[in-house]
């Protein structure tokens, strides 16, 4: 299993650009687990970001095309949006919350409760504990 770290710096200037080096990366390998840190050095603060992984295999190096119907982006699309305004108000990352891989599966599954929001596919329970309530009332809406 190989092991890459990225630093995500929390200032306007270095943010996005850290966080869109870390997504293309996380687009090009299979991911096996991740593990995130706030790091505070008194003059500089980020997220430490320590991805274990595999090189994806020749038969899924293409890049895999999810298709949704329209609902499911209008779903999508409103995830995003959610993800968008809590990481503002919390001060964080988007991609600290979660990736845009579990927002298209739970657009495509659309759970109806908690114990389903879990069973997405690496969503989990932390992130059900943390953002299940408000997800779950965001997919009621529709």
């Amino acid at each position: 299993m190989n092991i890459k770290v990225f630093n995500i710096r929390l200032d306007k200037e270095n943010c996005q650009n850290d966080q869109s080096k870390m997504n293309a990366f996380l687009d090009s390998v299979e991911v096996k687990l991740t593990s995130t840190n706030f790091v505070t050095t008194g003059t500089v603060d980020f997220w430490s970001a320590v991805v274990f992984y595999e090189p994806k295999k020749a038969n899924s190096i293409q890049k895999e095309v999810i298709e949704l119907n329209e609902k499911e982006e209008k779903i999508f699309t409103a995830l995003k949006q959610w993800r968008h305004d809590l990481a503002q108000k919390l001060g964080w990352s988007a991609i600290r919350i979660c990736h845009n891989s579990h927002l298209i599966s739970i657009a495509k599954e659309k759970p109806q409760n908690l114990d389903e929001l879990k069973k997405v596919k690496n969503f989990g329970e932390s992130r059900t504990l943390n953002y299940g309530d408000d997800i779950i009332s965001l997919l009621n809406a529709f």
